[in-house]
């Protein structure tokens, strides 16, 4: 791999910023971001990018490569589940295979923003579509985690009788990250260029100085979080790095096989190779409370995470440029 890329990623200021948050934690500053301040940065950066990404698909419209696109990634966000699910049970019980599981086939929007910002500094162009596809791969991950669990563990009728159906359909897609992506889609979409040029020093021209705030944050929370994982199992450290790497693969593959841009097989890439460490979280503590959160939160957000943008994206676009694509 060009290690010039990796250097490159290194020194962009927002990652630069997620080690000065860890370097806090490690040097024991009292650095801290004020709540409820990393939620509104959160809510921000996913405006930004759904306003945007709906404006962008009604300058290119909808093609078969969009709409291919589309399928794949609702494929991807239910098959990385499943396979992933069994290669966690060799190791784990039922429901902390099926958290983790769900976790990986879910995404990370963070880490889809910092690839955006990785092709934007090389001056190469994507799709504003992505954005849909960052959408519809966060909530099948949730269901299929639930329903590997109904499969694989044996409960009792009344139990069956008693399990909400209706809420965890309404928390895979009316939780408050999807339904703010999804209606910023739409709204930019409705409102167009109009609406576009009236945001745009909203959505765009402070976005990276918020992300900078924003992964500052996470570093801290990413360094705090490394502590826990020394209780954690080494196979699950190894799969933390692993499965990322794998489904950022299969995600490329996919991304030939369709004959998608190179921008946007990156933001595949990543999309396929990042973890959820909100969404899903939140799901499986309500759904799945059997299942021990503190290995799929730290797994997501204390390794794979950092690995993803650190080294994950220049990684993935390396192999991208190797695939031909």
């Amino acid at each position: 791999m060009n290690s010039s890329l990796i250097l490159f990623n290194i020194l962009n200021p927002p990652v630069l910023f997620f080690f000065l948050g860890m370097l806090a934690i490690f040097l024991k500053s009292d650095l801290e971001i004020p709540q409820p301040l990393p939620k509104l940065f959160s809510l921000y950066l996913l405006l930004a990018i759904g306003f945007k990404g709906g404006y962008e698909l009604t300058e290119s419209g909808i093609n078969p490569e969009i709409a291919l696109t589309l399928l794949a990634a609702i494929f991807m966000a239910c098959a990385i589940p499943i396979y992933s699910f069994f290669v966690l049970k060799l190791k784990l019980d039922t429901y902390n295979a099926a958290a983790i599981s769900a976790t990986y086939g879910s995404i990370s929007a963070v880490t889809f923003i910092t690839a955006q910002s990785f092709l934007k500094a090389l001056n190469i162009s994507s799709g504003g579509h992505m954005v849909a596809a960052l959408a519809l791969m966060e909530s099948p991950a949730i269901i299929v985690g639930i329903l590997l669990v109904r499969v694989f563990t044996k409960t009792s009728t009344n139990a069956q009788e008693e399990f909400a159906w209706v809420e965890v359909l309404r928390e895979a897609f009316l939780n408050g990250s999807v339904f703010l992506l999804i209606g910023s889609v739409i709204i930019g979409i409705l409102s167009g260029k109009p609406g576009w040029d009236k945001l745009h020093p909203f959505t765009q021209d402070i976005f990276y100085g918020v992300l900078a705030f924003f992964l500052l944050d996470m570093g801290i929370v990413a360094a705090q979080r490394i502590k826990e994982l020394r209780r954690t199992d080494s196979f699950l450290i190894v799969f933390s790095v692993f499965i990322s790497v794998a489904n950022a693969v299969f995600g490329i593959t996919l991304a030939k096989i369709i004959g998608i841009s190179q921008g946007n097989a990156l933001l595949f890439a990543v999309l396929c190779a990042s973890a959820s460490y909100i969404a899903v979280p939140a799901a499986m503590r309500m759904n799945v409370p059997e299942a021990n959160p503190s290995l799929y939160i730290s797994m997501a957000l204390a390794l794979t995470f950092p690995f993803n943008i650190i080294i994950g994206i220049p990684l993935y676009f390396n192999i991208i440029k190797v695939m031909g694509l």
